[in-house]
């Protein structure tokens, strides 16, 4: 059973007159548009004689009806638009249903319509639709939260409770129409970098998503089972592995957009399936690298805010190179106040106890450096920081430094003190790459779920040779609240994962019932749409007897009326 309020109770009555009246709620046939309310606004003034025929369709949004003349605003996917409704201009013969019953009566905030007209300027200045003809193309019966806003645009009551507007993201779009800026940005981002890819001569690719082996980075995957193969498959934690392979194959740069899944915590700057860039480029290095995100983030950020510096929350950011660079071993020093460079697993957890850092007996020496890391080092890098030179327990997909042992050729960027970005020089010798595996096999066996696993394919591919190959990784999500200055994950993803709702338990007749109602009164109670305890205890006990009374008599139950006291009794 649907808990319908009185309003939804209400709208579902419209939609019943209206189909009465002849009037499909929902019609199928399309309704031409020719022009948006953005369009309107900013072209009116200069070129009023190309809005003498104007069609428009999207949510009415506020209604002042004043006798046989309205206005009312409607609102489309560019913006609002002022209308102007006359009864005799919409109905322009005998019957004025459409007007009286269906404009004034049967439609609401938040219905559908399509209306053709006009342009004009009102006397106080307001660029608006005189309407000439109104179609109702879809029926809200639902109504959507009520925002106010002042004349200099100031919220009131707005909807702005974080869990609704993830849950319901079409609700949230609809009422905070500058949440839909978040996301045009985040899509610009995106083709942004990919026009700079294919300006080089990279090809888009796509790999798959459901993979035998859980490979390419460290994180702990979702598992699945296929039912005709009889095998165990994993959501992908990264895309690297399928990448490489097409280098092998001769393309000399591939790049993908795509999702990710990795089944690990949640918090504000993690999802468990996030967007990522990757690409891979043969017969470079990660220095080359380095001088690519710097001229790459640049232009993207020129591209979507016209300037290299973006403001993300009191701070300015600069994405203009060249970046800071910082080895892993320095950044320590410089911000821990220790020299982790020569230390052994033991003293690596003396490090992280001295600090007050939680670690536990699956960690390896890599694992320790990155928790002494993560806790000392990440929130003081707020300008664009490369941060190279990885200790090689860290990274086992990534070439050893050409100068330090010990070291891999690896960078991640880090911007306001979060990494959105990771690049290696890759490891192409298969034998150095079945020791590195080997050794994530060791870290498994002592309970590290993160660990990589053995993928003999990829090892193959890597026998018939690889060329000298840079690759990268960038963050879409962690890279588009930086450039929309947003500081949790959940607002730059259109569909963030959320816990299940919470449902609203039905009371059963004997639910009523054991609160002292008669159970022939029960009937009653439920056409007055009470259906829930919690929906009961929240009545006004006179009021209530009243409705009781009144169903009683309307359903012609043969009950007694209850007595005053009786109500109030089930309401203690």
């Amino acid at each position: 059973m649907q808990l319908l309020s009185e309003q939804e109770i209400e709208r579902r009555k419209d939609r019943e007159a209206l189909m009465k009246l002849g009037i499909d709620p929902y019609p199928a046939v399309q309704f031409p548009i020719n022009v948006t309310s953005k369009d309107i606004h900013k072209n009116y003034e200069n070129h009023k004689t190309d809005y003498k025929d104007v069609s428009i369709a999207g949510r009415l949004m506020s209604r002042r009806i004043m006798g046989s003349a309205s206005f009312g605003e409607i609102q489309d996917s560019s913006g609002r638009l002022q209308i102007y409704v006359r009864r005799d201009d919409i109905c322009p013969g005998e019957d004025k249903t459409l007007y009286n019953t269906v404009f004034k009566k049967l439609l609401g905030i938040g219905d559908y319509i399509g209306v053709k007209g006009y342009v004009f300027t009102t006397q106080t200045g307001e660029i608006s639709l005189h309407v000439t003809e109104l179609t109702v193309l879809a029926k809200s019966v639902k109504p959507l939260p009520v925002v106010k806003r002042d004349e200099e645009g100031n919220v009131f009551d707005g909807f702005t409770d974080p869990e609704l507007r993830y849950r319901q993201r079409y609700v949230d779009l609809t009422v905070n129409p500058e949440v839909k800026n978040v996301f045009i940005t985040r899509s610009r981002i995106i083709s942004n970098m990919r026009r700079y890819f294919d300006d080089h001569g990279w090809l888009e690719v796509e790999t798959p998503i459901l993979q035998a082996v859980h490979g390419g980075a460290a994180a702990r995957p979702f598992g699945t089972h296929h039912n005709s193969l009889d095998m165990p498959l994993y959501l992908r934690i990264a895309n690297e592995l399928y990448l490489k392979r097409l280098i092998v194959g001769g393309f000399d740069g591939v790049y993908e957009f795509g999702k990710m899944f990795r089944n690990e915590g949640m918090d504000r700057t993690h999802n468990p399936e996030f967007t990522s860039m990757e690409i891979y480029v043969a017969y470079k290095d990660y220095i080359w690298m380095m001088e690519m995100v710097e001229d790459l983030l640049e232009k993207v950020t020129v591209s979507v805010h016209g300037t290299s510096k973006v403001k993300v929350g009191d701070k300015e950011i600069d994405f203009a190179g060249p970046y800071r660079r910082l080895t892993m071993f320095d950044s320590i020093k410089e911000y821990a106040g220790v020299d982790v460079s020569k230390m052994n697993e033991i003293e690596l957890r003396g490090v992280c106890a001295d600090f007050g850092i939680e670690v536990d007996d699956t960690m390896g020496k890599g694992k320790l450096i990155d928790e002494i890391f993560g806790e000392k080092v990440e929130a003081n890098l707020v300008q664009p920081t490369y941060i190279t030179d990885y200790p090689i327990e860290m990274t086992p997909l990534a070439k050893k430094h050409r100068t330090e042992k010990g070291l891999v050729e690896r960078f991640e960027l880090f911007v306001n003190g979060k990494e959105i970005a990771n690049a290696y020089t890759e490891l192409n010798d298969p034998i150095d790459q079945r020791e590195r595996f080997e050794d994530q096999l060791k870290l498994a066996e002592r309970g590290d779920d993160e660990a990589m696993a053995m993928d003999e394919d990829f090892l193959r591919a890597l026998e018939y040779g690889m060329p000298p190959t840079s690759g990268l990784g960038i963050g879409i999500d962690r890279l588009t609240m930086l450039l929309t200055d947003n500081s949790t994950i959940q607002e730059v993803l259109f569909f963030p994962q959320m816990r299940p709702e919470k449902k609203v338990k039905i009371a059963t007749d004997e639910d009523f019932i054991a609160l002292g109602v008669d159970p022939a009164l029960v009937p009653a109670i439920r056409d007055l749409n009470i259906h829930t305890i919690e929906q009961l205890k929240e009545q006004d006990a006179n009021k209530l007897f009243n409705d009781v009374c009144g169903r009683r008599k309307k359903l012609k139950l043969d009950a007694k009326n209850p007595s005053k006291d009786e109500v109030a009794s089930w309401l203690a």
